[in-house]
């Protein structure tokens, strides 16, 4: 795997000091995350389980059906097994070709991908992965050139290949795979609510009636407090619990807003959450997670030998130690008790 096992992430990973939290730390971190503003970021030159396999055959081209409803849709992290089929197609060949991998990631979520204000670069969970990646296609991690993405642009920048892939804590669910493929899921978190000490809010229930939540624009968390499931009697969860929603590019902005007053609660993925508390002790996470958000790394549909590949990196990463190296590194003091990553699904 292009020297993969010989990563040594907690010797070579900057360290952002715990001391850097509080509102003087997010004030910190928004004017180091200055850029994500804009698009294209210069390249950047720093340093499992057994698989589970879904019925069913490999649907060429794209992952489900355009016309069938979610309700089709049984299986979404079910990716191309890399036994099945090339790893060094077109897709890879043109990455080979341009001598960098474009990525899409976030600059502002601090533990994943996130500007370190010590050293400039970026860094965090995702960041590791990106590198790893990098290394085993173009034997250099630090060929890399990164874009940041707001939340709501992912999709557009993979489908319009602006991007060679995304990898920004991007949930893998039904509608999301009809427009672009996934790789098998490298973490799971669950959409929780994010609120400060003294708090009313203790779940996600009738104590967020008249309270306003902040989510990120075409995120995972919008979609659960704005849609209409059947079981709510045609109105979403934002109406039948009485919250005023309001939406931002970004999650880190969610907590700035509670930090001036102008949002009760942040609604994200706890693992995002986590690294907001993890700035801002005076934050915590009530109630438990109310959905399941495996994330993926997202690529363009057409590029079957790019998922192959990924996934093939990623049965590496998760059992020659690489990943639980990046997790005890970034995550386990504030993401404790995770054993290890999520086993592989792959499609026959």
């Amino acid at each position: 795997m292009n020297g993969m096992a010989n990563r040594t992430y907690g010797e070579t990973r900057p360290v952002v000091s715990r001391a850097w939290r509080g509102w003087g730390g997010v004030a910190a971190m928004a004017a180091a995350c200055a850029l994500a503003l804009g698009f294209v970021i210069a390249p950047l030159h720093d340093d499992g389980p057994a698989p589970v396999r879904a019925p069913g055959p490999v649907v060429q081209g794209q992952y489900a059906d355009t016309d069938d409803g979610a309700a089709d849709c049984t299986d979404p992290e079910a990716s191309l097994d890399p036994a099945l089929g090339s790893t060094d197609g077109a897709a890879v060949r043109r990455i080979i070709a341009n001598g960098r991998l474009v990525v899409g990631v976030d600059q502002n979520s601090y533990l994943w991908g996130f500007r370190d204000p010590a050293t400039g670069q970026l860094a965090g969970f995702d960041i590791d992965l990106v590198k790893a990646i990098a290394q085993d296609i173009l034997g250099d991690s630090s060929k890399v050139q990164y874009l940041t993405v707001p939340t709501a642009n992912r999709i557009e920048m993979i489908q319009t290949h602006k991007v060679d892939m995304v990898i920004r804590t991007m949930t893998i669910n039904c509608d999301r795979i009809k427009q672009v493929a996934f790789s098998t899921a490298y973490f799971t978190a669950g959409q929780q609510l994010l609120v400060p000490d003294g708090s009313p809010i203790t779940g996600y229930n009738d104590s967020l009636r008249g309270e306003t939540v902040c989510t990120a624009s075409g995120s995972t968390g919008l979609a659960k407090l704005t849609g209409t499931p059947d079981d709510g009697g045609g109105l979403s969860d934002a109406q039948r619990f009485g919250v005023k929603v309001i939406t931002v590019d970004n999650q880190l902005d969610c907590l700035v807003r509670v930090q001036l007053g102008l949002a009760d609660a942040v609604f994200t993925d706890n693992a995002l959450a986590a690294g907001q508390a993890a700035q801002d002790p005076a934050m915590h996470l009530v109630g438990q997670p109310v959905t399941t958000e495996p994330y993926g790394v997202a690529m363009n549909l057409d590029d079957q030998d790019l998922v192959r590949r990924v996934n093939r990196i990623l049965d590496s990463y998760r059992t020659d130690g690489a990943w639980m190296a990046s997790y005890d590194h970034w995550l386990s003091a504030d993401m404790p008790g995770i054993s290890g990553p999520p086993a592989p699904k792959y499609k026959d």
